[in-house]
């Protein structure tokens, strides 16, 4: 058993409110989750406006298969364009 993690840092830009982020991290989240079928939580910066920190978490049978999951669940992130990725970090243990 491998089990993956990544640690994804967002800039939501035009949030005015923590509302407004939340709408934005939320929305992010659940695609994730739909689409890969991968533990998503707000991990950070969950008193910011425009920052937010995601924790992505992925379990598999080899260190190939739980890179590349993770790996394409991030570019799908960057690929919405609901906020910026201005950190990423992929591990498996």
């Amino acid at each position: 058993m491998v089990v993956g993690a990544a640690h994804v840092v967002l800039h939501v830009h035009g949030s005015q409110s923590l509302k407004e982020k939340r709408g934005v991290v939320r929305s992010i989240t659940q695609r994730v989750r739909n689409r890969f079928n991968i533990s998503v939580a707000e991990v950070g910066g969950l008193d910011t406006w425009q920052r937010a920190e995601l924790g992505l978490a992925v379990v598999s049978g080899d260190a190939v298969t739980a890179r590349r999951r993770l790996e394409k669940a991030v570019a799908f992130i960057e690929d919405l364009h609901l906020a910026e990725v201005v950190g990423e970090e992929i591990e498996v243990y």
